[in-house]
């Protein structure tokens, strides 16, 4: 006995035949197994030639290349043609790892200020409060930063 629909136009039909199921419960093991395997099989592939290739072009460029030995001269740090007259290792003023490291704590402050104003009015006062809280933090260290001279720059 089939079941009947009634359509727009107040025929009857037959119900579609029901379609094949991708529920891994009506496959049964195996083909659960063989599901998984239908769906994501295509990109293990791709992932394993993705990884494959940078390995296998390295791999095969070891062998191509030329090996030349190093000579004295190849060594030297290079420096428009010139020989070099001192040791290229310099060193530099604390002074600029400190700019460094300020520009870098100001910079991460406008990072977590733009997710906020973005969401301002989902997050409401608690948002407001918690973005007074940590601008205020930054302010405190601000203020005792430039009461310690790092902004300083001569």
């Amino acid at each position: 006995m089939s079941a009947w629909q009634i359509n727009f136009r107040g025929g009857r039909q037959p119900f579609p035949e029901r379609p094949q199921s991708l529920w891994y419960d009506d496959l049964g093991r195996e083909g659960a197994k063989l599901a998984v395997l239908q769906t994501y099989g295509p990109i293990l592939i791709l992932a394993a030639i993705a990884a494959a290739f940078p390995i296998g072009t390295l791999w095969i460029a070891k062998f191509i290349r030329p090996t030349p030995s190093p000579s004295e001269e190849k060594l030297l740090p290079y420096e428009c043609g010139i020989t070099p007259e001192s040791n290229a290792r310099g060193r530099y003023t604390v002074r600029f790892y400190i700019v460094a490291l300020l520009f870098v704590i100001f910079d991460v402050e406008t990072i977590f200020l733009f997710p906020w104003a973005v969401q301002f009015r989902v997050l409401g006062l608690f948002g407001l409060v918690e973005m007074l809280v940590f601008l205020g933090i930054l302010i405190i260290g601000y203020i005792w930063l430039w009461k310690r001279g790092a902004f300083d720059w001569v």
